[in-house]
């Protein structure tokens, strides 16, 4: 799946003194498992390399123009006349997610200073290309790669990512009724882990989806999906859902191994250990009974193993 980046988190040398970003994780570990779809909003609309450092100037995110820090020349023109197509061009390869440069002043999404002319900051907002990326492009997940190093964080983004890749390749492969079925009974327990409410209100829109109101139904799922994966899984909601999977072994476990399983369930529920143990060992019980229902939830699965994600939450 394609998933746009700042370019300088790949290692290219874009930024204004001629260096990079290099992010090892996005590039190494990430990297075999997408597409890249690098951008460099200053390079790419013809600054060069290096170049003046630039700031917003402004009363907030809209009003913010771009200034060179010291000769004071206002870039921001050239800036939105690179975006806007270069926006277009973004649509044409259906990215999955875009990973953004924090506090830059073109490509940061959230928390970029913005000063007032006198020179002091007063404000934070996005930066101009972000900022028009993300009012063009509202659903495709995002996120900057300075939240991307808390592990909670990493494992919420790319785990959404990969949803989102699916939902995409339902809309284009099938949007039928009973394709929208499946999707949802996949993602029932992953979907639970992020907000058991939501996924109520999911379930409802799948069970009154009809021919008069098939495209509204999944315009409104679409809504409702990415605003539950942008509540973060807790442990709290992790052991809800792994209370509700181990129910369907109550009458095959052994009383031996059903202490086992809540004792490593409530170990993770305190902190004591990561995830990944009382995943495994619920994966082993589904292979081990072929239990078809779970078999199929991408909860057990939502990423590579290879990433570890889960071995740090």
């Amino acid at each position: 799946m394609k998933i746009g980046i700042s370019s300088c988190l790949l290692g290219n040398k874009v930024r204004y003194d001629g260096q990079h970003k290099l992010d090892r994780f996005l590039r190494d570990e990430l990297g075999p498992y997408v597409d890249w779809v690098p951008v460099c909003p200053e390079t790419e609309c013809g600054l060069g390399i290096p170049r003046e450092a630039m700031r917003l100037i402004g009363k907030d995110t809209e009003s913010a123009r771009l200034f060179t820090n010291k000769t004071f020349v206002d870039k921001t023109d050239q800036m939105l006349e690179f975006t806007y197509p270069k926006l277009d061009e973004l649509e044409e390869e259906k990215l999955r997610g875009f990973i953004f440069k924090t506090k830059s002043p073109t490509s940061g999404m959230r928390g970029v200073k913005i000063y007032t002319e006198a020179g002091m900051p007063s404000h934070r907002g996005a930066g101009i290309f972000a900022r028009e990326f993300m009012k063009r492009f509202p659903n495709i997940p995002i996120e900057d790669e300075g939240r991307l190093h808390d592990a909670g964080i990493r494992e919420n983004f790319i785990e959404t990512i990969y949803v989102y890749d699916r939902w995409l390749t339902f809309l284009e492969q099938d949007e039928s009724t009973g394709g929208l079925v499946r999707f949802h009974t996949r993602h029932k327990y992953l979907l639970m882990s992020h907000s058991p409410a939501l996924l109520k209100e999911l379930g409802k829109i799948v069970a009154g989806i009809n021919k008069q109101n098939h495209r509204k139904s999944v315009e409104r799922y679409e809504r409702t999906l990415l605003d539950a994966l942008q509540l973060k899984a807790t442990a709290r909601k992790h052991t809800n859902v792994l209370h509700h999977i181990m129910g369907y072994f109550k009458k095959i476990l052994s009383p031996d191994e059903k202490v086992e399983l809540l004792e490593v369930i409530d170990r993770y529920k305190n902190n004591l250990i990561p995830l990944i143990v009382p995943m495994v060992l619920m994966q082993h019980y589904v292979r081990k009974y072929q239990e078809p229902y779970l078999l199929e939830q991408w909860y057990l699965h939502p990423h590579p193993d290879e990433l570890k994600l889960r071995n740090h939450v």
